[in-house]
């Protein structure tokens, strides 16, 4: 079963742990120095904040999926949506090791598509809504993510 996923950009970790904390009524199932995360199942959603945005309040939205199968059901999905889906691949992100994949909705919002793989100690290479706008604008400064191609074949 999939699982929404939220990202918040927060100035302030510990009062907004707090905050988190007693608005889902359960503390959180991972916290770092720069980072916190639950893990509910009522609503069941992944939800994390973290100081690392560019700027307070949303810095992506997500769907994690359980398993590989569910990983490329909901990637057939992002292809079906249009707009140009960034295959991330395998990544360390948010002391996560996963594979993940990026869109951006309509509305310029980042999404996430993504299966975890396992833990890693460190928070990793950043947001993968940052990545993606990076291979966007096809930084000289390090190699893109791999661009996908549409599955319809035409040109997005």
């Amino acid at each position: 079963m999939k699982r929404f996923h939220v990202h918040v950009a927060v100035d302030d970790l510990k009062q907004s742990i707090g905050f988190y904390s007693a608005l889902f009524a359960a503390e959180p199932s991972v916290i770092k120095t720069d980072y916190a995360k639950w893990m509910l199942d009522d609503p069941r959603v992944n939800f994390a904040i973290s100081t690392r945005g560019r700027e307070p309040g949303l810095d992506h939205l997500g769907i994690q999926a359980e398993s590989r199968d569910e990983l490329k059901e909901i990637y057939a999905r992002l292809h079906q949506a249009g707009g140009t889906v960034i295959e991330q691949g395998q990544t360390a992100c948010c002391y996560a090791k996963s594979e993940k994949s990026w869109i951006d909705d309509p509305a310029g919002i980042a999404w996430e598509t993504f299966h975890t793989t396992g833990e890693s100690t460190d928070y990793g290479d950043g947001s993968g809504e940052r990545v993606a706008r990076v291979a966007r604008e096809k930084s000289c400064c390090s190699p893109a993510p791999k661009i996908a191609e549409p599955a319809c074949g035409c040109s997005a």
